[in-house]
């Protein structure tokens, strides 16, 4: 079979980002900021209330450096610790090497200390999606408001195929998560594999392993986006054709 035997997806643990997006939301500034932007308003009070979000709700560190809201990773060593008891050990594990990632990964060795003995690598193909330019703003309507032509550009292109400044669309994202399952397939069939990762790698794997389409991938980001920890598990079959493949036993399952 040229498929790994599992293929185990696991989100990151919940990063200060995650959490300062939730607080955000619940602000009433920012509740009147979405219906002035949602109903297409490019406004004085529509700038103003961007410009204040944006210096209210930025974080003071890149993308790759945003940390975990808790230290301690408790969220992923409880992962660890249940997957532990239903699970053959990895034979490798794939990180990405962003902080939130890699602090995840010691939350869910912690949890299923035998993972200290698998071999693993930081693995740049499954970074988060670079958001180039709007990373600044930690929010892509606070960033198309403050550059009007961007909300054009979006608008034209779609969610999908819509490119930020100086960082990727989702089809970039989508060739490197297929180069990854290139890799996968060549030096892992048989095998266990793990990938700690974010969210977007988790539904470009998926759009790729399944066949999805643009429809598909849209939807799926928009109602059943990956939560943190969610893990996302598929199972080679060798039975179902001469070469097998991997059929998904579960998506985004919390522990």
């Amino acid at each position: 079979m040229k498929w790994p035997n599992y293929l185990m997806l696991i989100r990151h643990d919940v990063s200060e980002y995650n959490v300062l997006r939730a607080k955000k939301e619940t602000d009433p500034l920012y509740q009147r900021f979405m219906r002035l932007f949602k109903n297409s308003s490019d406004g004085k009070e529509t700038r103003e209330l961007a410009h204040l979000l944006w210096l209210k709700y930025r974080l003071n560190c890149s993308g790759p450096n945003t940390p975990l809201v808790d230290t301690e990773a408790k969220q992923a060593y409880h992962t660890g610790q249940q997957l532990k008891k239903e699970f053959a050990l990895p034979d490798v594990i794939f990180v990405s090497p962003y902080k939130r990632a890699l602090d995840t990964l010691t939350g869910l060795k912690r949890g299923w200390p035998e993972l200290n003995k698998v071999k693993w690598h930081k693995e740049e193909r499954i970074r988060e999606q670079e958001h180039g330019l709007a990373t600044i703003y930690n929010d892509w309507r606070i960033f198309q408001t403050l550059h009007p032509e961007q909300r054009f550009l979006y608008e034209r292109e779609g969610p999908y195929r819509y490119c930020y400044p100086q960082g990727e669309n989702v089809p970039d994202v989508r060739d490197r998560s297929t180069l990854m399952v290139n890799t996968i397939t060549r030096d892992w069939a048989g095998k266990n594999v793990l990938l700690v990762c974010h969210h977007l790698n988790i539904l470009a794997l998926r759009t790729h392993l399944e066949r999805l389409d643009e429809e598909e991938f849209i939807r799926l980001d928009k109602e059943e986006k990956p939560i943190n920890c969610g893990v996302t598990l598929y199972r080679g079959h060798p039975e179902l054709g001469q070469n097998g493949r991997l059929v998904l036993e579960f998506y985004n399952k919390g522990y």
